[in-house]
């Protein structure tokens, strides 16, 4: 199970859209190298894909890298490097989105330290186009790996919020609220064990906020199960990878999970 502990924050990135205030998670498990592959199904359980992870560590940076490749030929790519010095706080994430699966393509760099949001589109012409911008970045952004700090809190934890930039035009600050909703058993190698599920709620805020439920955009909340122990594990995600598009199964490998 211990490659496990990888599972996704990428897909968390941009579902979500305060519980508690913003406090930095405190590393209680620091992150080395790994790697594994994963299995992406429908909600209806069909296989449409697969994903590959990898994760490298130098000194006290971390930079995970997670690949989801679709049987329609779409790519869901993001790169994200963080530190893990005390608490956890965001480096740089890069994401690619491009393909049928998705409602559009996506192209958007994050460079905490300067606080450069970078945007790549390509216009009706084909003719592509960079745009660069500073925004205020506070020091709870989550982007690509929120899996990670649920690795770090416990079962029994108070309700907590981080700030993830969504790819939604040049790019936007919205809440995820983050509970946990009790336990649930899965099986592996014909055993039985039990992992915490996290609830993950975007708050939009806003007049988008009001909006989007009215015109059906409303991001769905993103289901995270955990499992707990000195080496913890993301062993499933169910969410949406574009916060508009269809809800999708992440899950290592020769796990099985009920309804």
């Amino acid at each position: 199970m211990k490659q496990g502990k990888f599972l996704v924050a990428a897909i968390l990135a941009t579902t979500l859209g305060t519980a508690a205030s913003a406090d930095p998670i405190a590393v209680k498990h620091t992150q080395g190298a790994m790697r594994g592959f994963l299995v992406v199904r429908s909600d209806a359980g069909k296989i449409i894909g697969s994903a590959e992870f990898s994760q490298v560590a130098h000194g006290d940076e971390v930079t995970v890298r997670l690949i989801y490749t679709f049987l329609d030929g779409s790519i869901d790519d993001e790169t994200t490097t963080y530190s893990q010095r005390g608490t956890f706080r965001l480096v740089r994430d890069h994401h690619i989105q491009k393909g049928p699966f998705f409602e559009k393509p996506v192209d958007i760099t994050v460079d905490a330290h300067t606080e450069m949001v970078t945007t790549r589109t390509v216009d009706k012409g084909g003719k592509p186009a960079v745009e660069n911008q500073h925004m205020d970045l506070p020091d709870d952004l989550a982007n690509g790996f929120v899996g990670t700090l649920l690795l770090n809190v416990a079962h029994n934890a108070a309700p907590f919020k981080v700030s993830v930039l969504a790819a939604a035009g040049k790019g936007r600050l919205v809440k995820a609220a983050i509970s946990a909703e009790g336990e649930q058993p899965f099986h592996v190698a014909g055993r039985t064990l039990k992992a915490t599920v996290f609830r993950i709620h975007p708050e939009l805020g806003g007049v988008a906020g009001v909006i989007a439920p009215m015109i059906g955009k409303e991001p769905k909340d993103t289901m995270v199960w955990v499992l707990e122990g000195e080496a913890p594990a993301v062993v499933r995600i169910v969410g949406q990878l574009d916060g508009s598009g269809a809800v999708i199964s992440t899950e290592l490998m020769g796990n099985s999970f009920g309804k």
